[in-house]
């Protein structure tokens, strides 16, 4: 791959599935990919055998698809990258820059407690370090770190950030069962993919001086560093479950379209000027990290139902149509007619916030009506019975069942029996749909 192009990735981990954050970081490293024509690459974070599940992998697979966001490169999976990381291994033990280390784990929690006690970082003390030691069973390889020095990057959402080398450790690169750790893997996969901006939250900023010092030993060009700020809910909380649902596809599930929710992810600590909504194409146009803020991203629930609504009201009627009818299906409605769920759409998109909402809304038109039953004893009184049997009759008589005739045939209905439309709007409202609250009646009918 040539490093002179862009190229950022998304290395979700399947021991869980995708939230909002990640969503997030997925969304800003696919736009700065799309805006200079670069390569977006996934890969599948998975050495954490124990808890990574493949249901996990095709759910964050699902979700990225659902939410627009192709990708150039992969899925690579890092536990089929075993043979990689050896080599890599292989080259830091003889260039000088690992080591194996012998010190069993009961004598380093000793003596990190002991640091701790005398008010010391309880960081390892280098015992192994100048020793020359070969593998042997439970030894683990350690980065030999410069113990002197600083390091020192320019984030490209922080500004620049420096730590002294002697604050870090000869830290692990490879585990005593032979596995490796979270920072050798993504900086061997970095470098082997070609990875140019790493763009992710900030919950990384810490190791990323750990990373330089590991692209530095293995002599590898070090990327471009973003860090983004955290997502926080209405009440200034870390993002949880209590603010609404965290995994994706819940809102995929809840009747959100993709491009909504990919809106209110792009307005979490990016902006625009005042803009609130943005096309897809407008968000790879004008995304660019120097609009990036350094405060946290606030997830509003509401805010993101209200511009739901907005995208719901601009979607065209056959698109809605094919997206509502699995909702009507969770709900008990199957082999329905399109062109009556095309209808019913049109009657209920002014007045929807979600997909839910739409079908919920529209069941009356598929299956026999349930009455609400304040509504029916608050408007269908035994008084009524006489005008609305009339009233049915009239409209028996129609030439043409549409808005035009409805029309008509209510002015002489009520020029008739002298009164006002308002006699017989709720009570026809609740007879047509069982509720006191509808679209517009002559809609309806």
């Amino acid at each position: 791959m040539n490093k002179q192009n862009i190229v950022t990735r998304f290395p979700p981990s399947p021991t869980g599935t995708l939230h909002i954050g990640g969503a997030r970081t997925a969304l800003f490293n696919w736009l700065f990919a799309r805006h200079h024509n670069g390569a977006f690459v996934l890969r599948i974070e998975d050495t954490d055998q124990a808890r990574s599940t493949k249901e996990n992998t095709e759910i964050i697979i699902e979700s990225l698809k659902w939410l627009g966001f192709d990708w150039d490169e992969g899925p690579y999976f890092q536990s089929q990258r075993t043979e990689i990381y050896n080599e890599c291994i292989e080259k830091l033990l003889s260039s000088g820059k690992a080591y194996y280390c012998h010190c069993n784990p009961e004598d380093l929690e000793r003596k990190r407690v002991e640091a701790k006690e005398l008010g010391l970082k309880p960081k390892y003390d280098g015992t192994c370090r100048n020793l020359g030691l070969g593998k042997a069973p439970g030894t683990v390889v350690r980065l030999k770190s410069p113990l002197t020095g600083r390091t020192t990057f320019k984030d490209l959402v922080k500004g620049v950030i420096s730590i002294d080398n002697d604050e870090l450790d000869d830290l692990i690169l490879q585990r005593s069962d032979g596995s490796f750790t979270y920072n050798f893997a993504v900086v061997v996969d970095d470098s082997k993919m070609g990875i140019t901006y790493v763009i992710r939250g900030d919950d990384h900023v810490n190791n990323t001086p750990r990373q330089i010092l590991i692209y530095q030993a293995l002599g590898e060009p070090i990327p471009q560093y973003a860090h983004l700020p955290m997502i926080l809910g209405p009440d200034r909380t870390r993002l949880s479950k209590r603010h609404g649902a965290t995994s994706v596809l819940a809102y995929k599930e809840m009747g959100i379209l993709p491009n909504a929710l990919v809106n209110a992810l792009a307005r979490l600590g990016w902006s625009h000027g005042d803009q609130e909504k943005f096309s897809v194409q407008e968000l790879i146009d004008l995304f660019s990290l120097e609009h990036v803020g350094r405060s946290a991203g606030i997830f509003n629930m509401e805010k993101l139902l209200d511009l739901n609504g907005k995208y719901i009201r601009e979607e065209d009627d056959t698109h809605l149509a094919d997206l509502l009818i699995p909702f009507f299906a969770n709900l008990g409605c199957s082999d329905l007619n399109r062109e009556k769920v095309k209808g019913a759409v049109r009657t209920l998109k002014k007045r929807s916030n979600t997909l839910v909402d739409m079908a919920q809304g529209a069941l009356f038109y598929f299956r026999e009506i349930s009455f609400d039953k304040e509504a029916d004893e608050k408007f269908l009184r035994p008084e009524l019975v006489e005008l609305l049997e009339d009233l049915l009759s009239a409209l028996k008589g129609a030439a043409v069942f549409d808005q035009n005739e409805l029309e008509k045939i209510f002015s002489a209905f009520l020029e008739k029996h002298q009164i006002k439309l308002g006699k017989v709007a709720q009570p026809l409202r609740v007879a047509l749909t069982g509720k006191a609250v509808s679209p517009g009646v002559f809609e309806v009918m």
